[in-house]
């Protein structure tokens, strides 16, 4: 019985009471479909019948991953494969107790132009189509509700699905020239991964319409405007600038500086705040309060004084 393997190890690895855990579980389960909606390992079966391309997964020690959308000759477009092993490596990122942050990218210069049409063609029935939309709105809920600060490294373009998988990181930063576009109306659809509803959550009701309604293309200029964007990187020919990639990091570390029991902390309260109830995300804030207080970080902070300095 396919059960989701993240919820458990959420629950098993946290010092949290079981009160709070069952409020969690309940309201916030990392899968938005269980088994009661549709057969994972059939619908895993069907895409992986369609190859190329990976997704690349490195763990640093600094404790930043580098999760890399790898099919260049299709503007790195999602083929069934992918959409497999991009769950595969979502469950190593939830096991990986050191992990504080990570970092999305895409090969070769550009980010992902979202599903590899031969896939699409080939499960075209509606009926597979909505259990790939559920496969993939499980994987991408989990990747935004791992205990990592994430970031997506948007260059070149991010079309479609691509420009949903943004939205399933925390950040967003773009590359100069880089370009969002949801572009699903061109190809008779709507957003099927997430995109829409976590659009909405990030820029609001009125400009979801007008990004998706009119397939707008948002440079980064525009991602800044209307809030999408969280940075603007420098072009790396530039003296001094570093790669995107380092420049990335550079970023994510304002974020992530600090032991990652007090990062993924932080990552938890800010999630249950976002997704639960107010009383529920209090008493959850609480909790959570309670694994860091008198810590060692907590306790190391104190002999040295931190606050102030």
């Amino acid at each position: 019985m396919f059960i989701c393997a993240a919820r458990h190890h959420f629950l098993r690895s946290s010092h949290i009471c079981g009160s709070w855990a069952r409020t969690w579980q309940r309201q916030t389960s990392s899968c938005v479909y269980t088994e009661k909606d549709f057969n994972q390992a059939e619908i895993m079966e069907k895409l992986q019948a369609y190859s190329g391309g990976s997704i690349d997964l490195s763990k640093q020690d600094s404790g930043i991953a580098v999760l890399t959308i790898n099919n260049p000759s299709r503007m790195n477009a999602f083929s069934g494969t992918m959409m497999v092993e991009l769950e595969e490596k979502v469950s190593q990122l939830e096991q990986w107790t050191h992990g504080k942050g990570l970092i999305v990218q895409g090969a070769s210069g550009t980010f992902c132009s979202g599903s590899d049409l031969n896939a699409v063609k080939a499960i075209s029935k509606a009926q597979d189509g909505m259990k790939m939309c559920m496969f993939m709105q499980n994987t991408l809920t989990r990747l935004l509700r791992l205990s990592l600060m994430s970031v997506a490294l948007v260059e070149g373009r991010a079309l479609g699905g691509g420009a949903e998988l943004t939205t399933a990181c925390d950040f967003r930063l773009m590359a100069p020239g880089s370009v969002i576009q949801f572009v699903h109306k061109h190809m008779g659809l709507v957003p099927g991964w997430g995109g829409a509803a976590r659009l909405i959550q990030l820029i609001g009701s009125q400009n979801s319409l007008k990004l998706l309604g009119g397939a707008s293309k948002i440079d980064p200029e525009f991602g800044l405007q209307i809030r999408l964007a969280d940075g603007v990187l420098q072009d790396p020919r530039e003296e001094s600038a570093g790669t995107l990639l380092q420049q990335a990091e550079k970023w994510l570390s304002h974020c992530t500086n600090g032991p990652p029991a007090v990062i993924q902390a932080v990552k938890k309260v800010v999630l249950s705040g976002r997704e639960l109830p107010l009383a529920d995300a209090l008493r959850t804030e609480k909790d959570v309060f309670g694994t860091v207080w008198g810590g060692p970080a907590n306790l190391q902070a104190l002999a040295n004084q931190s606050k102030h300095k």
